[in-house]
C-alpha cells in the first residue's frame, strides 16, 4: 500500500523526534492544523507542503506520497 501525505507527515515528524506542537511551531501554524492533516480532516496547503519539504529535507513529491525515498515515481496515485 502506497503512503500518502498523512502517512509521510506522521513518519517524518516522528523520525525527527518532533511533537505535533513542535512541528506546528516550526511551520508557524497551530498544533490543531497538524493534527487535522494527520487525521485527514484537512489537507496541507501548497505553502505548507513546501515548508515541510524544507524542514524534513525531502521533495514535495515525497511528502505527497508521489515518489519513494529513492525518487521512484509511484503509479498507484495516478487516477
Amino acid at each position: 500500500m502506497a503512503m500518502d501525505y498523512r502517512d509521510r507527515i506522521i513518519e517524518l515528524r516522528k523520525e525527527s523526534g518532533l511533537s505535533q506542537a513542535q512541528l506546528a511551531k516550526k511551520l508557524n501554524i497551530s498544533q490543531s492544523a497538524v493534527a487535522k492533516w494527520e487525521t485527514k480532516r484537512t489537507e496541507p496547503t501548497a505553502a505548507a507542503i513546501i515548508s515541510l519539504s524544507k524542514i524534513f529535507n525531502k521533495t514535495t513529491d515525497y511528502i505527497l506520497g508521489l515518489e519513494d525515498e529513492w525518487g521512484n515515481v509511484s503509479n498507484n496515485n495516478i487516477k
